[in-house]
């Protein structure tokens, strides 16, 4: 009776171990799902995206990269107190002697109320 008791405890503790064996595919298949899904789903978006960054941001950052010559001359951007952010130039621009185009003043037309 003795050598059974051994052989029934050995069993009993070996049965939690094949179980756990048992969910471990599952799990991997369950993430290997849930991989392929966030994947399609990514795709997808890219894909409505594309006409729009085709159609619109492309010609903008070009219409940027026309306005920024070289990266190189300018400081990283900083951001104000305030919220704003400026980009400094590493060297001054060159006066041109010329007045900087001003706005013109809105007419001063009084508004009846």
């Amino acid at each position: 009776m003795k050598p059974v008791i051994p052989l029934i405890l050995s069993a009993a503790f070996a049965l939690p171990a094949a179980a756990q064996e048992a969910e471990g595919p599952g799990i991997r298949d369950g993430l290997g799902m849930l991989s392929e899904g966030s994947r399609l789903i990514l795709e997808g978006l890219m894909d409505e995206m594309r006409p729009f960054v085709e159609d619109q941001m492309i010609p903008l950052l070009q219409d940027l990269n026309g306005m920024i010559d070289d990266m190189s001359a300018y400081h990283a951007p900083e951001i104000l107190p305030n919220g704003d952010i400026i980009i400094r130039r590493r060297v001054p621009q060159e006066d041109t002697g010329e007045a900087p185009d001003e706005p013109e003043a809105p007419a001063q037309n009084p508004v009846d109320l």
